[in-house]
């Protein structure tokens, strides 16, 4: 059975947005950008490059949890983008439950940084790069796509391991 909720996880400008919304077209799903859930006050202090703490990410992981609980009982199929750099935070985002499907785009500092530097209109400043690879716990439960292809290909390549999770039909 394909996956419910994909949620896809990395270090800001790892491409979580452009590739989430790419893998959500591809499947047929709903794309839900993890940030867009950030209470106000975080948004303000990454603005001002002030790091997040658990603390700060604690309401925000948990409405990120209901929304996905919510998307799950209603079979909704969800693509969410969310850093998600912790295992804490994987777990209390149901990572390994049925029906969610973890993807980590996984890229070097020196690549990830080049593309922040790059990016214009987003909050998040290239500054804070370092606190966010220092957080990074790489998960062992999670589809691992490299960054260094094209949003497309990766995407592609993404997709392609979602439906091979697929058992293959009874004949």
């Amino acid at each position: 059975m394909e996956p419910t909720v994909v949620v896809v996880m990395g270090v800001s400008g790892s491409g979580k947005t452009t590739v989430g919304q790419l893998i959500a077209d591809r499947l047929g799903a709903v794309f839900e950008e993890g940030d867009d859930y950030h209470p106000p006050e975080n948004v303000r202090k990454m603005r001002a490059g002030i790091p997040l703490d658990d603390a700060d990410r604690a309401p925000w992981l948990d409405r990120l949890s209901r929304a996905i609980d919510g998307w799950l009982a209603r079979d909704r199929k969800s693509v969410l983008a969310c850093s998600a750099l912790k295992d804490t935070y994987r777990q209390q985002l149901g990572a390994g439950r049925k029906g969610v499907v973890l993807v980590f785009l996984r890229g070097s500092p020196e690549v990830v940084g080049a593309r922040l530097e790059a990016r214009r209109g987003h909050y998040m400043p290239a500054g804070l790069l370092q606190s966010q690879f220092a957080a990074l716990e790489e998960p062992a439960d999670a589809l691992v796509a490299d960054v260094e292809g094209t949003p497309e290909e990766i995407a592609d390549g993404i997709v392609a391991r979602i439906t091979a999770l697929q058992p293959a039909a009874a004949p």
